[in-house]
């Protein structure tokens, strides 16, 4: 028999291989060095793998990333997990991001509350909030060419205390209050002039990547790199000197604390 010419039954059999693999990995191995203080990984940690597995293998609809790409997250989760990893925006991979971190808190960010409410209600198991931007799109120019102009863009100040305007203020206070190891940057939307842009997601990951306290990187994801905005952000807030892979639309990040590092502060 011949190897199956549908793309997404394709896609789904290489996110079955990686779940597969994670809970083989998983079963022999313990919390990773790398990661805060969790939870310990059990046996109990497998059902949302299975569910993962039985979802994507059985419907038709695929999830926003390659597969190149998921595997690129999925190699660090691999050795990070289970550990605590933010992710913006809730669509067809998130019962895939929650199940390649067992054990671990994965937090979803969504734009639009009907959308949340969706997803939740055939998936009510994973831990999401609905959250707002103040940005747009079409101020990203400016915002970008100004904010050198304001002190509190700079390390100083936390999120909560910064008057910066692509400081992000408004998340449930779990996100501030958290430090965490991994975080993709996939929403809020960024395709039309008045949707809210990434601007502020990115430039708030990076403060929070700077402001780490504990031992280790932060390792960021951003997608769709292969547009303006969020490509000129990640090299000015995330840099391109710890810009370590990518592959697709897909960048990855190392971020060290900002006591590990020398200068200015970002790049």
């Amino acid at each position: 028999m011949g190897m199956p010419q549908n793309p997404c039954l394709l896609v789904a059999l290489g996110l079955a291989t990686i779940f597969i693999a994670a809970l083989l990995s998983m079963s022999y191995t313990g919390v990773s060095p790398l990661c805060s203080p969790l939870l310990s990984y059990s046996s109990n940690s497998h059902p949302i793998q299975l569910s993962a597995i039985l979802h994507y293998a059985t419907t038709s609809i695929t999830p926003q990333q390659s597969f190149s790409e998921i595997n690129l997250t999925y190699s660090v989760l691999l050795h990070r997990a289970p550990c605590n990893f933010l992710v913006f925006g809730l669509g067809h991979d998130s019962l895939m991001w929650a199940a390649l971190n067992p054990g671990g808190r994965t937090l979803f960010l969504e734009e639009d509350p009907k959308w949340l409410h969706s997803v939740l209600s055939s998936a009510p198991y994973l831990n999401a909030h609905a959250v707002q931007y103040e940005t747009k799109l079409s101020q990203a120019e400016n915002l970008i060419n100004s904010h050198r102009s304001y002190p509190d863009c700079e390390m100083g100040e936390t999120l909560l205390e910064s008057k910066c305007p692509l400081a992000i203020k408004r998340f449930p206070r779990e996100v501030y209050e958290t430090e965490w190891d991994v975080i993709m940057v996939d929403a809020p939307r960024g395709y039309f002039d008045s949707a809210p842009g990434r601007m502020g997601a990115i430039y708030s990951v990076a403060v929070m990547a700077r402001r780490r306290r504990g031992a280790g990187t932060t390792d960021v994801f951003v997608h769709d790199v292969n547009r303006k905005v969020e490509k000129r952000y990640s090299e000015e807030f995330l840099c391109r000197k710890y810009l370590v892979e990518g592959t697709g639309r897909l960048w990855h990040f190392r971020i060290p604390p900002s006591n590990a590092m020398e200068g200015k502060p970002f790049c």
